[in-house]
Formats: structure tokens, C-alpha cells, sequence
């Protein structure tokens, strides 16, 4: 039977009937194919990103593999070509190896001093060839958005966040770490025997704890107000006195204009790191700054290095059965050096003119719907609500590409080995932000590349980006039915307009300026309706992973802010599309393959958080990503809306039913 085109990627044969949407929409939309899938072995997960990211992988591919035949012409084409190619020439890899690893470890083993370090580490900054204790990066002024500025964040852990090394429910990830530390110290040929090197591991792994517990957790450091901190450069320096700051500035040759002022987004870390400097002996010290440039570098080295690597990163930690191939990690490492030039060439290819204009008027019915509803907040007083429309009125959208390509002229990826092209790379790409400081703010640069398959929200510059690459079916469908879309990339365009009101958004003003534009009584009540939301995910358990592993509803409070506002005001929108086509009433909408309106929005916005995750992924997640699992994206927003109760008829004993005034409602 033909599927009607309306349903867009809906198919009502892969509906679990067996499961009502009153217990659980997600899996009644989701759980035959969740029962079905097999993830692939070389995937944490599988799902609706994961195949429109696969597609984009391989279309990324076709257009890298023309530049390497010749079949595009231009100087760009031939840096694509020579990065590429260089990555997939394993012979060569494999022959470059040794010599890269003894260059690397060289000046690690004439170090004497702990000075000697720091300024190696300063000297190659840039090229991010030895990393320390902290990272720099430039960005636009939260205090002043019309000014970039560099900011100082925590850094030095070689796990993905403090939790790892400091929580029992960690412990036996901690010590496959400890191992890995140590096989890789053994394979690199840096210790010349295996207990030397498993020694070596536990020593980086033990000074590595002690790090992490000078780190702020997910939660803090998401929060604007801690960690927005101007201060001088004397002032920063004045909390490394032992490290000695200014040494570390000299010796990098860093222009004068990143330190006159600076932001540092942690600083009691920062001074809890000059006294370990101070306690930690320097054979520590230089162990652990070998494992950082090790580790930074394994996956552009030898097949038994980047396996080995991929063993604890790749399998213990996100459960991956098989490495990725060659030539996926060959795009990758292109895209990330040369996106832009690659997203060019796909929106050419792949991304239809109609698609932005489209999407341009589905935004603006989002930004109309969302203009609506803060119009008539209830308990949103019109001091602050004129400020919020104010704001809304200032949004930028961006839609499938930017108005500018980024020149890479300056590029230079000559260099006879893969190490050293990337480490240029890495150089050109840190001149580029250095170029931008003291001079007016680019609003024209994208911070993801056509081809990637997401969006996002920048306070800073108070703007809503989406991608070519999520700009199709599931998400988002020319020839689907509006409630199909609405309910899918009509929500995704909600939630990243949410974000603007969400609790770190709601700081900024319409400008990108941090500045608190709320009354006191409306942002105690704002507070307030966060809080009711925090607790309920803070309830949740992912299915089946242990009940130690709830959601973090502090960590994941942003996100499920905009997945909350952005459907809710995916269906005020969708109202205005009918309202567009005569219908004033959505119970006149058109009923396709007997499914209302209401149905289909939330069955594709069901759909759209199709995933199925591996257990150790899953865990990782839950420890650091600011977004819940996607059963709860799903199940978890639409529980709290009222239109899903009427639409569905959910009463008391329904596992979604959630008492009227139990239901959260922010914007």
C-alpha cells in the first residue's frame, strides 16, 4: 500500500498498537522500530538524527571525493584533496607515526623544569599541540556584544566530566582509564615496559582526580551569572602567582589584544590549580602533560594506537562494537577543518532554493505564535512582557547557509605529514579568532556547517540557526501536511526560539547583552514554574538503565524549557498556517488517513526523537548532555500539555496523565 505523501515520514503500519499514546506516545509511534533496530556497530545509537547524519556523511563524501579526482577545480578543492587524501593514506600513517610520536615526546623528555612545560604548552598553543590546565577562546562580549573577548574555562581530564573520577557509579569506567592511561603510554613507546607504563597511567589518572575536583559540574557551569567573571588580565594572573601567568603569556607570543581584558568562567578553579601546580612534582606534571598531547593527537597516528584509543573511548565508554571506517573519520577531520568550503558545494547540491523560502515562513509563524502567547501570559506582569516581546522582535534567523563564506586562503595544509597539516589547521583556525578581537562583531559567521544535522540558539548575538543539513524529512518535509511539519520542525524551530526564554536565555536582552530584564515579582514566579520542571525530570529513569541513572532536571532545564515553549508553540503556529488557508476551527483541519490535525503533530513530533542508545551511551549522556533522553523530549513535554489531553482524552490512571494544575506551563 502507498504511503500518502501528506503523512510525510509518518507510516501509521509502524504504529505499536499494543502500547496506547495515553501510557506512552513515544514508544506507540517509536517501539516497533526500537524492537527492530539494530544499531549499527560502529554507532552509540541509531535513530532520526542518525540517518540524516549518515546521508549528509555520505554526501559530504561524494563532493570530498571529487575534489580528490579532479572533478572540482580551484586552490579550495585542492586543500580538501590533500587533507583528505593524506588521512587516507594508511601506509603513510602508519610509516609517519613513530617520528611524529618522537617529536612529540622530545621536548617532553629534555623538560626540566616545571617552567619548561608551561611554556611548552604556551609556545604551542595555537596548534594545540601540548593542552594544560585550562582553554581560551574568543567569542563575542556577554557584557558588551558589540566586542569580542577571550575567555578562560577549566580544562586537563582526559573523561568527559568530573562525575567520572569522583562518583562510586563511575568507578568501573575510572579504572578501564587507569588501564587505557597506561596501555597507551605502553604502545606509544614513551615507557619502555608495561609496568612502567600502567604506573605512569595511575600517576596521570590520580593527578587527573585531583583536577576534577577543582571542576565545576554540568550544572554550574552552565549557569551565566557564575560564570560570567570580566576581569583584568593582573586580576587573572593574580590567581596563578606559582604557575606563573605572565611567563605563560610571554612564552606563547600571543598578541597584546587577548589579554587586556579577559572573562574567566571559573575562577576559584583557577586558583585551585596554582596550589596543586605548587604541590604536584614536576615527573607528575610531565607524565600528565604527555598524556594530554597523546591523547590529542592518537587519531592521526598508527592503526594500533587510534584501535587502542578506540577500545576505551569508542567501546567502554559510548559502546560502539566497531571503529568507524577510514573514510567516515576522513570526513569528519575535512568537515572540521574545512566545513564551510564542503557546505558550500552541498547546498549546491543538495539543499533546493524552496527549502529556505519555506522554512523562512514557517520561522516567522513561530515567531508570530510565540508573539501571541507572551502577549497573554497570565502571570507575566506588562512591565516584563514588554521587554520579552522586545526581545523577540530582535531575533535573527538563519536558514540552511550563511550570506558569507569563510576565506581560507590563509589555510595551509602543505606540510608533509597528517600531524602537521592538522596542527597548521589548527593554528589557521585559532588566527581566526584572533583576527575578529578588536574589531566590530561579525553577525555573518555560522557556528555549525551547512551540512550538519542540527540548530541551535546564540544569546549573544540573539539568533536562531538551521542548518540545510536538518532541513528534510524526518524533520522537515515540503510535500508533508502542515501538522506534520509544524509538529516536527515547527518544534524545532520553537525550541531554539525557546532557548531565548529559557532559564541561562532569559539573562540576555534582545541586544546579546547579559542584562535582567525581569521585574522581581515575575522572575520569582518564572523560577518558580523552572523549578516544577526540574522535579519532574528529575523523576525520570531512562528504560533500562539502573535507578541510580535519573535525569539531572537541573542539567537538563534549558533544553527542556524550549522542547516545552517550542511545542506549545508549534501548535499556536500550526493554528496560523490553517488560519492562513480559511480555517478558523482546528477540529475543520483536514483528517488524513482518518488522523486529525492534532494526531499527526504529535505523532511526527513523536517521531522525531525516534532513537535507540547502547547502555553505556546512555550513561555517558545522562552524566553530561544537557538534553534529555529522548523519551522524555517525547513523553515528558507532552504531559504537560493540555492540548495532548484533549486531543487523546487522557484521565486519571493514563501513565501521561498529569493533573491540570500539576502541569507545568513557562511560556
Amino acid at each position: 500500500m502507498t504511503k500518502n505523501p501528506l503523512l510525510g515520514a509518518l507510516d501509521p503500519n509502524e504504529f505499536d498498537n499494543n502500547i496506547r499514546p495515553q501510557d506512552d506516545l513515544y514508544r506507540f509511534v517509536n517501539g516497533k522500530w526500537i524492537e527492530a533496530c539494530q544499531i549499527p556497530a560502529d554507532k552509540s545509537a541509531d535513530g532520526s538524527f542518525y540517518v540524516l547524519t549518515e546521508n549528509s556523511e555520505k554526501q559530504v563524501r561524494a563532493i570530498i571525493e571529487d575534489c580528490v579526482e579532479g572533478k572540482i577545480a580551484g586552490e579550495l578543492a585542492g586543500k580538501v584533496a590533500a587533507l583528505y587524501g593524506s588521512f587516507m593514506d594508511e601506509a603513510q600513517v602508519e610509516a609517519d607515526s613513530a617520528p611524529s610520536l618522537e617529536r612529540l615526546f622530545a621536548p617532553l623528555r629534555t623538560a626540566k623544569t616545571k617552567g619548561d612545560l608551561r611554556d611548552l604548552w604556551a609556545k604551542t598553543w595555537k596548534m594545540g599541540t601540548y593542552d594544560g590546565f585550562f582553554s581560551m577562546g574568543i567569542d563575542i562580549d556577554l557584557n558588551n556584544p558589540d566586542c569580542y573577548i577571550n575567555y578562560f574555562s577549566q580544562d586537563g581530564i582526559g573523561l568527559p566530566e568530573r562525575a567520572y573520577f569522583l562518583e562510586e557509579k563511575h568507578r568501573e569506567v575510572l579504572q578501564a582509564y587507569r588501564e587505557h592511561v597506561g596501555r597507551m603510554f605502553s604502545l606509544s613507546g614513551f615507557m619502555s615496559s608495561e609496568s612502567q607504563s600502567q604506573a605512569a597511567g595511575n600517576t596521570v589518572v590520580d593527578f587527573e582526580t585531583e583536577i576534577a575536583r577543582l571542576h565545576w559540574d554540568n550544572v554550574k557551569t552552565r549557569d551565566t551569572d557564575a560564570t560570567n567573571n570580566p576581569m583584568t588580565w593582573a586580576e587573572l594572573a593574580a590567581k596563578l602567582p606559582v604557575f606563573d601567568l605572565d611567563a605563560w603569556r610571554a612564552a606563547s607570543r600571543l598578541p597584546e589584544k587577548m589579554f587586556t581584558q579577559v572573562n574567566v568562567g571559573m575562577p576559584d578553579f583557577f586558583a585551585g590549580m596554582d596550589q596543586l601546580w605548587a604541590e604536584t612534582d614536576f615527573e607528575t606534571l610531565r607524565l600528565w602533560m604527555t598524556w594530554q598531547a597523546l591523547n590529542g593527537q592518537v587519531s592521526l597516528l598508527s592503526n594500533a594506537l587510534v584501535q587502542a584509543n578506540f577500545e576505551f573511548y569508542g567501546k567502554r565508554l559510548a559502546g560502539r562494537e566497531v571503529i568507524r571506517d577510514r573514510w567516515k573519520r576522513g570526513v569528519s577531520l575535512a568537515s572540521s577543518v574545512m566545513g564551510e568550503a564542503l557546505g558550500q558545494l552541498y547546498v549546491a547540491r543538495h539543499f533546493p532554493p524552496d527549502s529556505k523560502e519555506k522554512m523562512s515562513r514557517l520561522v516567522d509563524n513561530l515567531i508570530a505564535a510565540y508573539r501571541e502567547s507572551i502577549s497573554s501570559l497570565e502571570w507575566m506582569g506588562s512591565e516584563t512582557r514588554a521587554k520579552a516581546l522586545e526581545k523577540l522582535s530582535l531575533f535573527t534567523p538563519k536558514i540552511g547557509y550563511p550570506d558569507k563564506w569563510r576565506n581560507y586562503e590563509k589555510l595551509d595544509v602543505s606540510a608533509p605529514t597528517l600531524v602537521e597539516k592538522v596542527a597548521s589547521a589548527s593554528q589557521f583556525g585559532t588566527d581566526f579568532w584572533i583576527d575578529k578581537l578588536g574589531g566590530p562583531v561579525d553577525h555573518t559567521i555560522w557556528h555549525m556547517t551547512p551540512q550538519t544535522v542540527n540548530a541551535y540558539y546564540n544569546p549573544t548575538d540573539n539568533e536562531i540557526v538551521f542548518p540545510a543539513g536538518i532541513l528534510q524529512p524526518p524533520f522537515f518535509d515540503p510535500q508533508a501536511d502542515d501538522a506534520v511539519n509544524y509538529g516536527s520542525i515547527g518544534a524545532v524551530i520553537g525550541h531554539e526560539i525557546g532557548h531565548g526564554f529559557d532559564d541561562q536565555g532569559a539573562k540576555f536582552d534582545g541586544h546579546g547583552k547579559v542584562e535582567n530584564w525581569w521585574t522581581e515579582t515575575d522572575l520569582k514566579e518564572f523560577e518558580k514554574r523552572t523549578r516544577a520542571l526540574i522535579a519532574q525530570y528529575d523523576q525520570y529513569v531512562p528504560r533500562g538503565l539502573p535507578e541510580e541513572f535519573h535525569v539531572n532536571g537541573a542539567l537538563t532545564i534549558g533544553e527542556n524549557i524550549g522542547d516545552l515553549g517550542g511545542l506549545d508553540i508549534a501548535w499556536k503556529a500550526y493554528l496560523l498556517a490553517l488560519k492562513d488557508q480559511g480555517i478558523n476551527d482546528p477540529a475543520d483541519a483536514p483528517v488524513i488517513e482518518g488522523y486529525t490535525g492534532a494526531q499527526r503533530f504529535f505523532y511526527s513530533w513523536a517521531l522525531s526523537w525516534q532513537n535507540k542508545t547502547r547502555v553505556e551511551a546512555a550513561k555517558q549522556l545522562i552524566a553530561i548532555d544537557p538534553h534529555s533522553p529522548a523519551e522524555f523530549r517525547c513523553n515528558g513535554v507532552v504531559a504537560n500539555l493540555d492540548l495532548f489531553a484533549k486531543t487523546f482524552g487522557l484521565k486519571p490512571g493514563d501513565d501521561l496523565w498529569i493533573e491540570p494544575e500539576s502541569r507545568v506551563r513557562i511560556w
